[in-house]
């Protein structure tokens, strides 16, 4: 989730920008046990509805892997995939996938690891509140908070933006949010070395939400996979390269 590229950077691009929930946020149906591959299908039903031949996909944070999947099982219809500070397989093999992962996270992807009753019980006695005041999801000056993330959320505009996006996320519940713990604690039904279109992954090196060595990791299963890590960056800074990336991607 995060703020929508200016409409004015899109029509220089030349780009038409379509974006869904996933099963159970906002208004989207819940599917119970969907996989990060599960995501293809939906993209690719989206594209048949709209008459779309082929399109290029970028997904940021959770919605990384998802964009991935759409490379590793759509390469017929995908010209190009980007993945923003992506997360990697929990099976990742060689990957410390907690080290540098900040806690609140590590509790959230351990109690994806003992299943669907474990995740509801830690997130639901939040969701009312947040749901109440999505700005208590943005996290603006939290002590964890990296300084170049701070900087980022210091913008009035970019933090409002992400509560908006928060609030309608949880509208009806915290499905969503559960549903996709449990999928990255799960395999994701396909292998990123398997991708074969031509990919962009970006990662800041100070990240504590998606630790940079989740990105190392897929640069090294995707043949040929465009790697940048930039150097005192962070989470959020992926908005801010947000119109390069869509750049590389209308370059197909």
């Amino acid at each position: 989730m995060g703020p929508f590229p200016r409409a004015s950077v899109l029509y220089r691009l030349g780009i038409k920008l379509i974006s869904y929930d996933r099963p159970g946020y906002g208004l989207s149906d819940r599917r119970r046990g969907r996989t990060v591959a599960d995501a293809a299908a939906d993209v690719e039903a989206i594209a048949d509805a709209l008459r779309i031949d082929s399109f290029a996909v970028i997904g940021r944070s959770g919605g990384a892997p998802h964009a991935l999947a759409c490379a590793g099982l759509l390469p017929e219809r995908t010209t190009r995939a980007a993945a923003l500070v992506p997360l990697a397989p929990r099976e990742a093999e060689g990957l410390d996938w907690f080290n540098g992962m900040t806690p609140s996270n590590v509790s959230e992807y351990k109690a994806a690891e003992s299943g669907h009753a474990a995740m509801t019980e830690l997130l639901s006695p939040a969701v009312e509140r947040i749901r109440a005041d999505p700005t208590r999801l943005v996290p603006a000056f939290d002590e964890d908070l990296p300084e170049n993330d701070r900087h980022v959320m210091a913008d009035f505009g970019i933090r409002s933006m992400l509560a908006d996006n928060f609030a309608e996320a949880l509208r009806n519940s915290a499905a969503g949010w559960i549903d996709d713990a449990l999928a990255f604690s799960t395999p994701w039904g396909f292998e990123p070395a398997d991708i074969s279109v031509p990919t962009f992954l970006w990662h800041g090196d100070e990240d504590v939400f998606s630790p940079v060595d989740h990105c190392r990791w897929l640069g090294e299963q995707i043949p040929g996979a465009r790697v940048v890590i930039q150097e005192g960056a962070a989470h959020f800074g992926a908005l801010r390269v947000m119109p390069d990336v869509l750049s590389w991607l209308s370059a197909a």
